[in-house]
């Protein structure tokens, strides 16, 4: 048993307020893994099921304790409706599309550039036969078509290789498209990226795109990543601001977003128009995840 890891789980939300239960969990998945190494189907939420497979951490995180990232799913699952247009980009295994098609009927572009990974996503869509809701798409996002060079064993940290990397780790070269062009035909609600530092030139490739005025909110991960490429996320803080996006936190247990002055240390939400997302929130129904009502 690895101390920090449980260190780690406890320090999530859900986790944190079912001790027993989320360490049940974990003492389970390690002696079944000694046992039998094959997938289990696990329910995430309402009917919605997710392959949680061995050495995958994002699917065993959402096993331990229901959502990993708890707040900003939370605020996804208050947020979109069956209506919306909703952009994962870095879907790794799906459990962002997989709450925005499969639990709320929401249509989703699913990116994500690793074929292994990628095929992890395809199944858990097709486990729940969300596939006419989900366009999935296996490339990488930047600020121009090309191709790029990803690392492929690194689990949910796989990104783009560094250009100075003397690096050894495997790696795959993936076509890259930009996420104006995927979207120019759609008029998408809120986008979620996680693309382990290379946010820079996605943001950078989506100049129309936050231009639009269906665009509401962006969940974005500015955690000091971008700086194995010598950016500076400062600046995507700066371009957000003048698209008219504010930085907010969301607490899914009281509905209320909280100003920021700057962006949070992993995930933050940047919001446009901050009456339209709390009438939604506000007006969303209530979900049950890992035995908890919010």
């Amino acid at each position: 048993m690895k101390i920090s890891t449980l260190k780690f789980i406890f320090s999530l939300p859900l986790a944190k307020k079912n001790k027993i239960k989320t360490l049940s969990r974990f003492l389970y998945w390690g002696i079944r893994n000694k046992i039998n190494s094959n997938n289990m189907i696990y329910s995430f939420i309402g009917d919605t099921k997710i392959n949680i497979q061995k050495g995958i951490s994002t699917s065993e995180l959402q096993y331990y304790c229901g959502l990993s990232e708890f707040n900003d799913m939370g605020f996804l699952l208050h947020f979109l409706r069956p209506e919306d247009v909703f952009v994962d980009v870095g879907a790794n295994i799906g459990s962002y599309t997989l709450l925005s098609s499969s639990f709320i009927g929401a249509k989703t572009i699913s990116v994500e550039p690793v074929p292994i990974t990628f095929q992890y996503l395809t199944d858990n869509i097709s486990l729940n036969q969300a596939n006419d809701r989900v366009v999935l798409l296996n490339i990488g996002l930047a600020d121009k078509v090309s191709e790029l060079k990803f690392t492929s064993i690194l689990d949910a940290v796989n990104h783009v290789l560094p250009e100075n990397s003397e690096s050894n780790e495997n790696f795959i070269s993936v076509k890259v498209d930009t996420l104006d062009h995927i979207t120019k035909e759609e008029n998408p609600i809120c986008l979620k990226i996680d693309v382990e530092g290379y946010e820079t030139l996605v943001i950078k490739g989506a100049e129309e795109t936050l231009k639009k005025e269906t665009l509401k909110a962006i969940i974005i991960e500015l955690n000091g990543s971008a700086d194995m490429y010598g950016f500076d996320e400062s600046l995507i803080h700066q371009n957000l601001i003048s698209n008219a996006f504010t930085p907010y936190q969301y607490d899914p247990f009281t509905r209320t977003l909280k100003k920021l002055e700057k962006y949070g240390n992993f995930n933050t939400i940047y919001i446009k128009d901050i009456e339209f997302v709390e009438n939604r929130i506000k007006n969303a129904s209530k979900v049950k995840v890992f035995g908890e009502v919010f």
